[in-house]
């Protein structure tokens, strides 16, 4: 009854997750799991995950089923609809969670309404792990606090250091938080499942958006920690080495970073300026970073003459790195994504023919799965007869390794 056509084996199959979100974070650890042969049963409520209906969708399509947000995230998972409110629909969710290998939610306290405290559920199902993302974490003074765009930008202390620096705090893009979240999520699940092959049971897991945010401070932490020195809004500049910045071209921008003293050298005689090597304003590092705006007025008008292409090819030869600013629709053409069959062809009954992100890592074994995401409870009627189709005595005292 998979959405995904049999093939070889996957590097996940055989694992069963359930999933039961409404954020970026929990879909995009479904969306993993999927893509790499897990079975990802999403558990609705009767009117859809709020997922479904995030802008923008398909014009001539039900928006409901055509949110292109939506699209992404559930690709390869198989859809169903409960009402936790009624007692038909907490039995069937027990059952579920009897075959299962886990849960992804970013929706416990629903969960816990509906009676499946994590307490009841690893009593009763022990080889259950159940993975519980939010923005702040269980415990402590704002695990009660609301999340929303910019929130946990702001408390991850990403704000503080991103923009220019004679401006405001500057937020990044929306849902990368969810994002780097989610395949926390996802190594933590993974981490529980390999958990269990030694000790025969499954354990919770949370995730917390804040969490994940301050872990990836270490090299500002860490310089803090041993000089004292606070990170600063540095604009499109990096503020150890320079230049390591971004210069306009005549259709955009590129990205250029000579990060060492032989790199520096070749930028220079690439563009005919090799006497800012022996300009006392230049001739160190930290002399260029003290001077960086009158260096830039040295060397931009070779790049503004320039397209993106013409400097990014004529650096790469000489081994500087280099590479244009790309937009969406740059991104989406991009030779070497291309090349490397990145964007994966999709047909959806209501949305269409589109394609997907593929995947962000590759096992020699064998390709991720590139399924379309589901329509409303378009499993019901296979999985619920699966599940009368079996005795559900001979499976929940089992801890077995799921299997709806």
């Amino acid at each position: 009854m998979s959405l995904v056509a049999p093939g070889p084996a996957t590097a996940l199959q055989g694992l069963t997750i359930l999933e039961y979100s409404h954020g970026v974070a929990a879909a995009y650890c479904g969306r993993l799991l999927a893509m790499y042969g897990a079975r990802v049963v999403l558990v609705e409520p009767p009117d859809g995950s709020r997922l479904r209906r995030v802008p923008p969708a398909s014009g001539d399509g039900n928006p409901a089923e055509s949110g292109a947000l939506f699209l992404t995230l559930a690709a390869g998972k198989e859809s169903i609809t409960l009402d936790f409110d009624s007692k038909e629909g907490r039995a069937l969710l027990l059952d579920l969670c009897a075959r299962a290998d886990g849960i992804v939610t970013d929706s416990r306290e629903a969960l816990a309404a509906a009676g499946l405290h994590w307490d009841n559920l690893h009593e009763r199902f022990p080889q259950l792990s159940l993975v519980s993302v939010s923005p702040f974490g269980e415990s402590g003074p704002y695990s009660g606090f609301a999340d929303g765009p910019g929130v946990t930008y702001a408390l991850g202390g990403y704000t503080f250091i991103t923009g220019d620096p004679a401006r405001e705090p500057l937020g990044g893009p929306e849902h990368i938080p969810g994002y780097m979240t989610g395949v926390n999520a996802y190594v933590g699940l993974l981490s529980a499942v390999l958990a269990r092959g030694r000790s025969g049971r499954g354990q919770l897991v949370e995730v917390g958006t804040l969490e994940v945010l301050a872990s990836a401070h270490q090299w500002t932490m860490t310089r803090y920690a041993y000089s004292g020195h606070i990170q600063r809004r540095n604009g499109n500049r990096y503020d150890a080495l320079h230049p390591v910045t971004y210069y306009p071209c005549k259709d955009g921008t590129v990205a250029i970073s000579p990060s060492t003293p032989d790199q520096l050298e070749r930028m220079l005689l690439l563009i005919g300026r090799e006497d800012l090597l022996t300009d006392p304003r230049f001739a160190t590092n930290f002399a260029r970073i003290q001077n960086a705006d009158a260096f830039d007025e040295e060397v931009a008008p070779w790049f503004c003459e320039r397209t993106r292409d013409e400097v990014t090819e004529a650096c790469q030869e000489l081994r500087v790195p280099c590479a244009p600013a790309l937009e969406v629709d740059d991104l989406l053409a991009h030779e070497q994504l291309l090349a490397r069959g990145f964007w994966r062809p999709v047909s959806h009954p209501v949305a269409g023919d589109y394609h997907l992100p593929g995947p962000p890592f590759r096992l020699a074994t064998g390709d991720a799965q590139a399924g379309p995401a589901p329509l409303l409870g378009q499993h019901n009627k296979a999985i619920f007869a699966e599940l009368a189709a079996r005795d559900p005595r001979s499976v929940s005292s089992s801890p077995g390794t799921g299997g709806v």
